[in-house]
């Protein structure tokens, strides 16, 4: 393993002491949730401002900040910014990028969260031709504002978003049975997007985030197993096809695939059961066939060996505070194999409006704001975030305590005792 791969809770291991190099500012992190495509209703959502986190930016970076949060994931919303093509107004991003600026902290910012400016077809090139341009106009913005080195996810969830609008026809355009050559589309979307940032930085690092799963088969159901595991090794496509291992004609190489941030939530495991996902065959994790978290953790690092974090995990309701604990425990035990993580996203930070029908869902550290942009907080699901930072924290001490024990000379009058 080499001294770069070592990282954790912002820092690297160099010469058996772990120092302040890592690639993020804190190993836990807070995103915010920021999605604007269109739901069958065909009306585009905007949840950046339904939260009302556009208005009440600066307070919710104060409080993320409060809570030891210092690397965020955010989003710029690219229909608001292109409402006619090639023309940008960048007045809905700067208020975000300098209150990050003035809060210290670091944001991951995800470019196209599902939706895009109403004229464009995502199954042309246009989308692609666009994306790189807008990218492109985003960079020169962040450069003008700040030296720090940018962190850009070029279109988050390539896999889930293949799914949703290419095969299944959840989200807009409803397409089904193109998932394949809309997750092909979005891959080249994305490259071409990485070249154009690097083109204006290039030490602009690139974040792909995807959900990580694992679909098992009812034992009763032996024909099911094929499907089942073909299912789950579907998650591993747009992350091939990015480093060149998959459809090598798109123009994947391995540098592009610079950071996955993996994305897991308690109905990332199901029983297959014809449908690719039915919330009824969810598995729970208390189930003796669930495969536990640590494990696909592994599974990930072992394939990809690139630097890699917990993109976004969460859950609702009173299981916000268990989840967390249960999170927090397999990522310390892939650590404590060799899985060296780079941090850990609880998404959403905010409670929000969900995406059907607009139900207060409750998943998120804080509530709604009121008038004066105060929130209230989920106080079990702060309490468990300071224990686990507690926890992380004396993990990562023990560990700095043995690696300079491992890396200190042998006294010449015990060189007979080795």
């Amino acid at each position: 393993m080499d001294q770069t791969s070592c990282s954790m809770m912002g820092q690297v291991l160099t010469g058996g002491v772990l120092r302040d190099t890592g690639l993020f500012k804190s190993f836990f992190m807070g995103g915010f949730e920021c999605a604007t495509h269109r739901p069958h209703n065909q009306k585009r959502l905007d949840l950046i401002a339904a939260t009302r986190h556009d208005i009440f930016i600066e307070k919710d970076y104060r409080r993320a900040r409060e809570q030891g949060l210092l690397t965020m994931r955010d989003g710029i919303r690219w229909h608001l910014i292109e409402q006619q093509p090639g023309q940008y107004d960048f007045s809905s991003a700067l208020p975000m990028v300098r209150a990050a600026r003035e809060n210290g902290l670091q944001v991951i910012w995800d470019l196209c969260h599902y939706g895009f400016p109403d004229d464009i077809d995502l199954f042309k090139p246009e989308f692609i031709n666009r994306l790189a341009s807008f990218a492109r106009a985003f960079a020169r913005v962040l450069a003008d504002e700040s030296d720090d080195i940018p962190f850009i996810t070029p279109i988050n969830e390539i896999s889930f978003f293949a799914w949703a609008s290419g095969y299944v026809g959840y989200i807009y355009p409803f397409e089904k049975e193109r998932g394949l050559e809309l997750k092909a589309q979005l891959v080249r979307a994305a490259i071409e997007t990485i070249e154009a940032l690097w083109e204006i930085n290039p030490r602009t690092r690139i974040v792909h985030a995807d959900p990580i799963i694992k679909v098992l088969f009812d034992p009763a159901k032996p024909q099911d197993r094929p499907e089942a595991e073909a299912y789950t090794r579907s998650q591993f496509d747009a992350w091939d096809m990015l480093g060149g291992r998959q459809h090598p004609q798109l123009g994947g190489r391995a540098e592009y695939l610079d950071i996955i941030g993996v994305n897991y939530y308690p109905h990332n495991q199901w029983i297959y059961r014809d449908l690719p996902f039915n919330p009824e065959f969810k598995l729970d994790r208390s189930d003796p066939a669930y495969y536990h978290f640590r494990y696909l953790l592994t599974d990930i690092y072992n394939r990809y060996r690139r630097p890699m974090f917990i993109a976004e995990t969460g859950s609702d309701g009173d299981d916000r505070a268990p989840w967390l604990r249960y999170v927090g425990r397999e990522v310390r035990a892939a650590m404590q194999t060799g899985v060296p993580l780079e941090g850990l996203c609880w998404y959403p930070l905010l409670n929000y409006p969900w995406w059907d029908d607009e139900h207060h869902l409750y998943c998120g550290l804080w509530d709604y704001a009121d008038e004066q942009g105060e929130r209230e907080i989920h106080q079990p699901l702060a309490d468990e975030l300071r224990r686990q930072r507690q926890l992380f924290a004396r993990m990562n001490s023990q560990q700095e305590i043995i690696r300079e024990r491992e890396a200190a000379p042998i006294p010449i009058g015990q060189m007979e005792n080795v």
